[in-house]
This record gives C-alpha cells, sequence and structure tokens, in this order.
C-alpha cells in the first residue's frame, strides 16, 4: 500500500523508529512518475513491513516545503527520523526494489541532505 500526503494520520500512525519509510517525490505532470507509481505499488506490496509514500512536489507543498527535487522520482529513505538515502533512482522496479532493501539492511544514517529532506518526517506525521 502506498500512503499520500491526505493520509498523514495513517502515516503517523505507521511510522516507528523501526520502520524503514521510502518516501517518493514526483509531480503529477510527469509521465515517468505516471507509469513508475504502478511499479512502487508492486514494490510496496512485496514489503509490507515498509511504509510507502508518495508526494507530489507541488500538490504536496506544504509537506514538502522547500524540497528541491533534480530529477524524478526522488527517493528519500528513512528509519524513524533518520535519513538513510536521498537521491535521484532510475525508475526500474529491480533498482528501486534493490535500493530499497540494501539502504534498509545498511542502516547508516546520513545528514549530506537539505534540511527539508531532513525534516519531512516531522511535517509527514502531523495531521
Amino acid at each position: 500500500m502506498i500512503e499520500t500526503a491526505a493520509d498523514r494520520g495513517a502515516i503517523g500512525a505507521r511510522w516507528s523508529d523501526q520502520r524503514i519509510a521510502v518516501v517518493v517525490l514526483c509531480a503529477a505532470w510527469c509521465d515517468t512518475c505516471t507509469e513508475f507509481r504502478e511499479t512502487l505499488a508492486r514494490i510496496a506490496s512485496a514489503r509490507p513491513d515498509m511504509l510507502f509514500v508518495w508526494l507530489d512536489i507541488e500538490d504536496d507543498a506544504s509537506v514538502c516545503g522547500d524540497v528541491d527535487v533534480e530529477n524524478f522520482p526522488t527517493l528519500a529513505v528513512y528509519r524513524g527520523d533518520a535519513l538513510l538515502h536521498y537521491g535521484v533512482s532510475l525508475p526500474q522496479e529491480g533498482t528501486v526494489a534493490r535500493l530499497v532493501d540494501e539502504v534498509g539492511a545498511r542502516g547508516a544514517a546520513t545528514k549530506d541532505a537539505p534540511e527539508a529532506v531532513l525534516a519531512l518526517p516531522r511535517a509527514l506525521r502531523i495531521p
């Protein structure tokens, strides 16, 4: 299942320090994003223990804040409030699945990201 910004209550209920959360930053006008959403749904359904969140950088600007996206899709992967990965990904199922699994297993936090990206967990949990 993929949550959206409209589901912040559900996101807040599932967000935890033990769960991997994958936040996908896209845009409604982006054809690649539209096609990628089906792929992400398959990845998410194979990983029910993870939380997947879809954010439209324009429609969900109140949540995304000043997050600057260079290309789509851009992924931010967290464990709790700790950012594990932030960057553009090829919109290919195998590539994204491996990335999510490896980053989740590695678990080393990075602070080398814009403040807006580091603040996304708090913004997503506020209903």
